[in-house]
């Protein structure tokens, strides 16, 4: 038995292989602890001792926690992980009556570069694995008990379609294996159209959620780079393929910036988009990012931004911040608590 893979990389195949020599019923016994229990491999005791003592060996957890925040009201914690190569990423659990939500990391960093992001200000680094990514959901969810873990969202660090093959892989096995619906599973990405032409192809209908923030071309060139590659006509044109194929409703996510996104001009241009695609809008107001000079839309901008939308018939949310007094609110997820971010220059202000 030899292996560098952590323990949740290998799939029930591989893992016959790395147990070569033993009862085939030593698989099901692995997979139920890892998967079934979330137990930690010196934990399986239908293992024998030395087997437990060989196998956490070679398959080491691929997360080491670093730092574990809980916000002031107790409802969201965050860690942030160390990987085994000495990388980092971090992931947040948010409790809700009941049951708890886990927004996991793909990439470490981001190469998408929107400059309101504070991943995307870190850059780049490398794509996780498909046993990093579930891995993040296992302990969240064993940390969540007694609540049930009932969705998973890709709203993480880094751009998800952009590392497609890892993350579909953690979809089907999150979906399979750890036993959440579909429905409870979120991709969101800010428009790499020929991944979500790829999801369409798929059998699982996961949710859709597009990191909108502009609804001119003009606008969005500027908050969110990959538009001048896959523009909005083009987006849109995917976005319709995928909720024709997968039947699932599209939202669109938008970071409210004051006096950049929050005019009358973009409510009524996002509203003629989403009539056609029938999709939902969730308002964030913009949460602070220590690169980025522009503040977020006042709540009462907020509420009046809605009620444009509403006015103009799209359905629309406010989404409640969570966890920003630990960093750990949308376009807050970054390395490192000290990771030092580049500054940019503010958009150019819009009149409302």
């Amino acid at each position: 038995m030899t292996t560098v893979e952590t323990r949740y990389e290998p799939d029930r195949t591989r893992l016959g292989e790395i147990l070569s020599g033993q009862p085939s019923y030593r698989i099901d016994q692995l997979w139920r602890g890892l998967y079934d229990e979330g137990l930690e491999i010196e934990q399986i005791t239908t293992l024998p001792k030395d087997l437990r003592r060989d196998l956490a060996t070679l398959l080491p957890s691929a997360l080491r926690a670093h730092t574990d925040l809980v916000s002031e009201a107790g409802e969201t914690r965050k860690w942030l992980w160390e990987l085994r190569d000495g990388d980092s990423i971090e992931t947040v659990l948010m409790h809700y009556p009941g049951r708890s939500t886990v927004c996991v990391s793909s990439q470490a960093g981001c190469a998408m570069a929107c400059d309101f992001c504070a991943t995307g200000q870190e850059g780049f680094r490398r794509h996780l694995t498909t046993g990093e990514i579930v891995e993040q959901v296992v302990r969240a969810r064993e940390a969540a008990r007694p609540r049930r873990l009932s969705n998973v969202v890709f709203m993480g660090m880094g751009e998800p379609l952009a590392n497609y093959d890892a993350t579909w892989r953690a979809i089907r096995r999150i979906h399979g294996d750890l036993g959440l619906s579909a429905r409870h599973i979120t991709v969101s990405t800010v428009g790499l159209v020929p991944g979500i032409r790829r999801m369409a192809d798929e059998q699982l209908p996961v949710s859709l959620a597009v990191s909108l923030h502009a609804a001119t071309d003009s606008l969005r060139d500027d908050l969110v780079p990959i538009n001048r590659r896959y523009p909005l006509d083009v987006l849109l044109e995917a976005c319709r393929e995928y909720v024709g194929a997968s039947g699932r409703r599209l939202s669109f996510e938008w970071a409210l910036i004051e006096g950049v996104n929050d005019t009358s001009e973009q409510a009524r241009a996002l509203a003629d988009l989403c009539r056609d695609l029938r999709a939902h809008v969730n308002l964030i107001p913009l949460n602070p990012t220590p690169g980025y000079p522009t503040v977020g839309t006042s709540p009462e901008g907020v509420r009046w931004f809605r009620d444009q939308l509403v006015a103009n018939g799209t359905n629309a949310t406010i989404r409640q911040n969570r966890g920003t007094d630990i960093d750990a609110a949308c376009g807050q997820l970054r390395s490192s608590q000290h990771a030092k971010a580049q500054p940019v220059a503010a958009p150019a202000r819009r009149p409302r």
